[in-house]
């Protein structure tokens, strides 16, 4: 018998995983940095709860343009070199990061070109996501597939730590510094991804009207249960709880701290996360799974609720850790569960509804955030969402048995197909 490699032994998937790990640590860099200046920017002539709502507006500018563009990007994903849309998209990134970088070194940012950036951002990620997604099962063995998830985590989480730390430090220094280092990142993840050589791409179905090919990835989603129950459970947990949209407001104005703290709160929950995929990459999850992620949202909603209410650096520090490793769970599972049930040639599309209902818990989350904030102030923000998160769990565990009887990632023999795909 034979064993199969590990995915680091594989060259594509050592180019894949390096790109992965500089875009995401210049994502991370980029993401605080524009946050901050938004806020302090927005504080010069705003209180607290306008300022933390327009903070919040930078979720919904990112959003936007990734809900309007999901039905295209999933089936451009299946249709074009997924190798190429990542190429293309990380080149726009680049220039974002130059882009901002220059006028902030020409005293002439404000906040029409860092919103501005956030919808360009959001274009970029908005076909970047399916196609980064869909192109990392073409580059393993698919019975390697959940430990290649766990590693690919690693360099998300890993550049999740380093981004946002590097970001407050940097930050710290000079915002123009910072720019310099996402732009120089993004560069070499646009090496790494040209690096790969040709991968499986499925067959051009030309015997569907595009409309239909689109619609199908939806249907899909919705006659898997299975599938349904994990995307849908992570969409209104993190959308209720996103602490994170926040930690600018947190460290100036109820910590009272600076950047160099606000750099370690936005890497806390990228280490508890980091260390739960470094886990996973060394005993992959097999038994229970469903309960497991149910379990581990409840705790992050606990987590969040304990942030919300601390008022010293260390503790904060230490529930984000917490939140970031039970976050991690969920995404591991949601991940393996999805790339495993979905059909190569529908993953771009399935990919993309994913990663909708993923944006709209992160950046409309980041929305919905600033504006309880601005209602109820963002103590009291934080811990209603992590209540909220908490209660949906309870619910999806009630309306989708089917996430308590997942014991594990292997699919049914026979899958549900939407209407309209022939079974093969």
């Amino acid at each position: 018998m034979t064993t199969a490699p590990h995915p680091f032994r594989i060259a594509n998937f050592r180019a894949y995983w390096a790109s992965r790990l500089a875009s995401t640590i210049a994502t991370g860099a980029m993401a605080l940095i524009v946050g901050w200046q938004v806020y302090n920017i927005s504080r010069e002539t705003m209180d607290v709860p306008q300022a933390a709502f327009l903070l919040g507006m930078i979720g919904l500018a990112q959003f936007v343009p990734l809900f309007l563009l999901t039905p295209i990007v999933g089936l451009v994903a299946d249709s074009v070199d997924r190798r190429w849309i990542v190429r293309a998209t990380t080149t726009l990134l680049v220039l974002i990061a130059s882009g901002l970088g220059l006028l902030t070194w020409m005293g002439s940012l404000g906040l029409p070109a860092l919103f501005t950036a956030a919808v360009l951002i959001g274009v970029a990620r908005a076909f970047s996501g399916p196609a980064y997604s869909a192109l990392a099962p073409n580059l393993v063995p698919r019975e390697v597939l959940p430990t290649a998830i766990a590693v690919s985590s690693i360099a998300w989480q890993v550049g999740s730590i380093a981004g946002p730390g590097v970001g407050g430090l940097l930050l710290d220094v000079s915002p123009v510094a910072a720019y310099a280092a996402a732009a120089t990142l993004f560069t070499v993840a646009l090496c790494g991804i040209f690096l790969i050589g040709p991968v499986p791409q499925p067959p051009a179905q030309k015997d569907h009207r595009p409309l239909t090919r689109i619609v199908e990835g939806f249907s899909y989603v919705r006659h898997n249960r299975l599938v349904l129950a994990t995307i849908t459970l992570d969409l209104f947990a993190v959308l209720l709880a996103g602490a994170t949209a926040l930690l600018p407001v947190f460290a100036r104005d109820v910590l009272h701290v600076g950047e160099a703290e606000l750099g370690l709160l936005a890497a806390s929950a990228g280490v508890g996360a980091a260390s739960m995929a470094v886990w996973f990459s060394i005993r992959p999850m097999r038994h229970d799974v469903g309960r497991k992620m149910l379990l581990a949202v409840i705790v992050f909603g606990v987590a969040t609720i304990v942030f919300g209410l601390s008022r010293q650096l260390w503790l904060s520090i230490g529930a984000l850790v917490v939140a970031g490793a039970a976050d991690m769970v969920s995404v591991y599972v949601r991940s393996s569960l999805i790339q495993l049930h979905t059909p190569d040639a529908m993953r771009g599309r399935v990919s993309a509804v994913s990663q909708l209902t993923i944006s709209a818990s992160n950046e409309l989350g980041e929305a919905e955030s600033g504006l309880l904030a601005a209602l109820i102030g963002p103590v009291g923000a934080v811990v209603f969402g992590g209540v909220g998160a908490i209660a949906v769990t309870l619910l999806w565990a009630r309306l989708y048995p089917e996430l308590k009887l997942a014991k594990s990632f292997d699919p049914p023999e026979v899958e549900p197909q939407p209407h309209g795909v022939a079974q093969t």
